[in-house]
């Protein structure tokens, strides 16, 4: 890898390290090489704190944003982790970082996205991370439960189905609204109601399908 990535990379990492609390994080957006994740005209770009298009009419996120989800979501290593929206699968593979590949399972609705962001992440030694194609506000059941999820795309409300694969106990994180979008933190209670904090304003891509 050259020098000059890695060199930005780390550039980026100090960034945003003032927005999270997690070490584990930041060794993670350390860890993981964001301009392989990128279209190669965009690779210049690929360690500025900004979104970038990905083609398809979707972006991959600001890594400050990447790295604020991880973190609100306190994930730990051996989790089993729901994420809807693979786009590029940079997220993917930073929550890999976390708790491991084979734990983290991602619904993409773009065809072209998902078999894009399959290759990318068995380049990079993500391998184990499962993907595949469908709407995301049907989950992915066959994985269920999982301890925590979260939307990489603005959803008007978190779906039913994503809400009950989730264990008790377990989180789920969504950029929820349709014109403004706060992102939304839910803790699943024992008895399946969602206990829900507000962190912010957010602007995300709107979640497709039905």
């Amino acid at each position: 890898m050259s020098d000059s990535y890695e060199a930005a990379r780390e550039r980026m990492v100090r960034t945003v390290a003032s927005r999270v609390d997690d070490d584990r994080v930041l060794e993670a957006l350390e860890a993981v090489p964001r301009h392989a994740f990128v279209p190669p005209d965009r690779r210049d770009s690929a360690y500025e704190d900004r979104p970038l298009p990905i083609g398809d009419g979707q972006t991959i996120s600001a890594p400050h944003m990447v790295a604020i989800m991880a973190d609100r979501l306190g994930l730990e290593p051996g989790e089993d982790v729901l994420e809807i929206g693979t786009g590029c699968g940079y997220h993917a593979a930073v929550t890999a970082e976390i708790v491991g590949a084979e734990h983290v399972f991602s619904v993409e609705y773009g065809e072209n996205l998902a078999e894009r962001a399959r290759d990318r992440l068995a380049e990079t030694g993500y391998g184990n991370v499962s993907v595949r194609v469908g709407d995301g506000r049907d989950g992915w059941a066959e994985h269920a439960p999982y301890d925590a999820a979260y939307f990489t795309c603005a959803t008007a409300e978190l779906p039913d189905s994503v809400v009950e694969q989730v264990r008790p106990g377990g989180r789920l994180l969504a950029p929820v609204g349709t014109g403004f979008q706060t992102l939304v933190l839910a803790e699943k209670r024992a008895d399946g109601s969602l206990e829900r904090s507000a962190h912010g304003g957010v602007r995300f891509v709107r979640m497709r399908g039905q």
